[in-house]
């Protein structure tokens, strides 16, 4: 099949997007409950396709039989995201972006108790995204809260949740060095201030310990190495002496 040719051997197959186009519409023909050999073929052939190199050619496609297996079967928004998390393609920004795009159509359709299950995975990802120095990448995470049924399976979980991006968030903050990223920021902290101002407050006072614990570690740290560069040149020979040797 050019499927398992495009994931395991050449990564390039003309006509991928093509055939992807056409299974959507087959995807939406799929009779309940799905058949084990139609579970199999999203789980072998189709969810693998996220980490070929040339995903940008076929993505759209891709994503549409990902909406489509889940508006089938919610239930498999769990398995096709987490598996999103294990291919996330953390060197390649443009690839993150397409990833963020698909991420939200598939929120869009999952469950809460769905939700419940991968939330701290997946925003421990959504985490790091928050901070990525490419601006693309942050910019399309904090768009995430700008949907409204995702906010809303946020807030539901958002002892869990809160914790977990609020840091992210200060760093943006603090050192991103773009403005429109730093705007964005502004008004997802706002959001979930609105949401639940106690718990905000509590998870600002812990990373505000955290930072304090950290620049202590940093600065305890730059201690130890002064002293150790200060051991090592008092018992190095100077270039005199080692001339004299010579």
């Amino acid at each position: 099949m050019g499927f398992f040719k495009v994931i395991y051997e050449c990564e390039t197959h003309n006509g991928v997007g093509e055939l992807l186009e056409i299974l959507g519409s087959i995807i939406n023909g799929f009779a309940l409950p799905l058949k084990e050999e139609h579970m199999d073929f999203l789980v072998r052939a189709l969810i693998p396709l996220h980490k070929v190199k040339s995903l940008a050619v076929f993505h759209q496609q891709l994503s549409y039989c990902m909406a489509q297996y889940v508006e089938k079967d919610p239930r498999l928004a769990y398995q096709i995201i987490i598996s999103m998390i294990w291919y996330w393609p953390v060197s390649i920004t443009s690839k993150q972006v397409l990833f963020l795009n698909e991420l939200e159509e598939i929120l869009e359709l999952t469950q809460p108790s769905e939700f419940h299950k991968m939330q701290e995975l997946l925003f421990r990802r959504i985490a790091l995204c928050i901070t990525c120095p490419h601006f693309q990448v942050a910019e399309r995470t904090l768009f995430l809260w700008n949907n409204d049924y995702i906010v809303k399976l946020i807030n539901q979980n958002r002892q869990a949740l809160f914790p977990i991006v609020i840091s992210s968030l200060y760093k943006n903050n603090q050192q991103h060095w773009n403005q429109a990223v730093h705007g964005l920021t502004f008004n997802v902290l706002k959001l979930l201030m609105e949401a639940d101002p106690q718990l905000f407050d509590e998870c600002s006072q812990k990373h505000r310990v955290d930072e304090e614990r950290e620049e202590k570690a940093d600065g305890l740290r730059a201690q130890r190495w002064a002293v150790l560069q200060e051991k090592y040149q008092a018992a190095a020979p100077s270039d005199s002496n080692a001339g004299n040797h010579a």
